[in-house]
């Protein structure tokens, strides 16, 4: 249940990427991707790498989701802006 709640946080917060400018590596996939990822792992790293059964999950693991979001958006970020995405101009 705790994967669920790490997957919908992170797809929560890659909403917020639009108020970026597109650099990402892949696009706005690539954000996806790395906000899904990036809460994913962190979630399974700070609960050493077992998920949380439906008793175990609260509100807090939602809250442990966010900065691993965040670093998987900066990274795919970084990536892009190392390969020189430039932002698209409409």
């Amino acid at each position: 249940m705790a994967m669920l709640v790490w997957v919908v946080t992170g797809l929560a917060l890659w909403h917020f990427t639009i108020f970026v400018p597109d650099r990402f590596a892949g696009g706005i996939v690539g954000a996806f991707v790395g906000a899904i990822a990036g809460a994913m792992l962190f979630g399974l790293a700070v609960n050493g790498f077992s998920v949380p059964g439906q008793n175990d999950t609260d509100l807090a693991q939602a809250f442990l989701a966010m900065p691993g979001a965040v670093l998987g958006v900066a990274a795919v970020y970084a990536l892009g802006v190392q390969r020189g995405n430039q932002p698209v101009d409409l």
